[in-house]
């Protein structure tokens, strides 16, 4: 493998995708939507609704490594990113920990992640929980992209899933939303989950209200400076890195690892070595990641374990087919959906 196809394959996804981001690079810099602290959204310790989606819908979206059952150690749980399903982790992710034998499950979002964020949420709520059950340990949650919303947005609204999770992994998430989505949704209309993505959205908004990381779990997130979609996302103050007192947490960027690291967007999820050796530090140790901890001699690898060289550029263009293809034929809507009332104090 080397540094040349992996160039190529950097064009490969921009041409892809460059109509989607189209606009990115006149957006430098934006400040963080500030942490909400309206009173009117819910306590922290207000319980959780009843899930709306049917029990039944809910199961058949998570699946899980035999070893999963009764584990050994934490289980990984992967959710991805906007407009995929698992399968983006299937010729990355899936084949390092195969290699391994460690325990993994994955949950798919309906409608590709593109639909209501809030229901995504329940399916991640449901997918923690039964991980929970069946393995008789705690969960190290894995996003990528809006991938690591849906894990925040549960534990921010149903308390009982702090206690089940030991880490939050994400991989290039919009924590505090992105200008990218803003720019998409300028024309009007757009998948409601851009809407729900835009700095100032009230879904990020109630996202981030009184506190972003809780007692007792371990956050790691892991972004890149070379985002074409997450941005602004130059250093620890961008919209990928979480703060505050509770939990454990390492906010680490590519190139603050390796200067001359070209990982990007899709890159952060699904092939960067120095993203996979922080993310699964964490999983593996107690606490979030420690850069101290990844050797030096991760820098010059050109692709996380599991990618296979002889089918990297096949199976990126797949995936950048089906990225495509499940947002051009997403429904799209004039303004961002309105929060369930669970998010409201009950008074």
């Amino acid at each position: 493998m080397t540094a040349t196809w992996r160039r190529a394959a950097l064009g490969l996804l921009c041409l892809s995708l460059a109509a989607a981001f189209m606009g990115v690079a006149g957006h430098a810099s934006a400040s963080r939507a500030p942490a909400a602290t309206a009173p009117d959204f819910a306590p922290l310790d207000q319980a959780g609704p009843r899930l709306s989606v049917p029990a039944a819908r809910l199961a058949a979206a998570v699946t899980c490594t035999p070893n999963a059952t009764r584990a050994r150690t934490e289980v990984a749980l992967f959710v991805p990113a906007t407009a995929l399903d698992p399968d983006q982790f299937s010729w990355n992710w899936f084949a390092a920990l195969d290699k391994i034998r460690h325990p993994y499950c994955s949950v798919a979002l309906p409608g590709h992640g593109l639909g209501d964020i809030q229901e995504s949420a329940e399916y991640v709520v449901h997918a923690i929980r039964h991980v929970n059950r069946i393995s008789g340990r705690k969960v190290a949650v894995v996003g990528h992209s809006q991938g690591g919303l849906e894990p925040r947005f549960a534990l921010r609204f149903w308390p009982d899933t702090r206690g089940m999770v030991s880490d939050y992994v994400s991989l290039g998430t919009p924590n505090h939303g992105s200008l990218v989505s803003a720019a998409n949704c300028a024309g009007g209309a757009c998948p409601p989950a851009f809407w729900q993505m835009t700095p100032q959205a009230n879904f990020i908004r109630a996202l981030n209200s009184y506190q972003e990381t809780f007692r007792g779990i371990s956050y790691t997130n892991v972004y890149t400076t070379l985002d074409q979609y997450v941005t602004p996302n130059r250093d620890h103050t961008g919209t990928s890195s979480l703060h505050g007192t509770d939990g454990s947490i390492t906010n680490v960027s590519l190139q603050g690892m390796c200067a001359d690291n070209t990982g990007e967007h899709i890159a952060v999820g699904t092939s960067d070595a120095v993203a996979y050796a922080l993310a699964l530090d964490a999983i593996t140790h107690r606490g979030p990641a420690q850069p101290a901890r990844i050797p030096p001699s991760v820098c010059a690898e050109p692709a996380m374990p599991g990618v296979d060289p002889t089918t990297y550029q096949r199976d990126l263009a797949q995936l950048n087919a089906t990225l495509t293809a499940n947002w051009g034929a997403a429904p799209t809507a004039t303004a961002e959906p309105a929060l369930k009332p669970y998010v409201y104090a009950r008074r």
